[in-house]
């Protein structure tokens, strides 16, 4: 296996709502996800995840919380993603969009998981009980899922 490149995801999840993004071109286009990228040289997997929410959001995160780690396999691609994911409910601005996503709100009982990847099912309600998670999927193309592991954990 070659080495695993980092990723960030941000939720921006209040007590009634999660705000997503319609991804508008590139990898997972025309699905709603979090916010969140490649984590660049020289920065902390925090401050890659606080700077690609305010690049695709227009959104400014005070603290967020690491929620979850999940490892994710696409047969036939040699790098692994190693995604970070974090949770807040502290943003300064108003979500706008951008080149790359168009935000949204969603009520908590309205998450579109039809238009998501669909490991999102999986781990999203984990996330809404406020659990910590770590995760692996493996995936045949981007809709199929082959094999995946997923448990609770206490800490990160």
């Amino acid at each position: 296996m070659g080495a695993t490149r980092l990723y960030t995801l941000v939720l921006v999840l209040q007590p009634q709502r999660v705000l997503l993004g319609m991804k508008k071109r590139g990898f997972g286009a025309g699905r709603w996800n979090g916010f969140g990228g490649k984590v660049e040289e020289g920065e902390t997997v925090e401050e890659g995840a606080k700077r690609e929410l305010q690049e695709e959001s227009g959104l400014t995160a005070g603290t967020l919380h690491k929620v979850g780690q999940i490892t994710f396999e696409f047969v036939g691609s040699p790098e692994p993603m190693d995604v970070h994911i974090f949770c807040t409910d502290h943003v300064q601005g108003t979500p706008t969009e951008s080149d790359e996503m168009r935000p949204q709100w969603f009520q908590l009982d309205q998450i579109p998981f039809n238009d998501m990847w669909p490991d999102d099912s999986y781990w999203f309600p984990l996330l809404l009980q406020k659990k910590k998670f770590l995760g692996h999927f493996r995936f045949q193309g981007q809709d199929t899922i082959v094999a995946h592991t997923l448990r609770e954990v206490d800490q990160l």
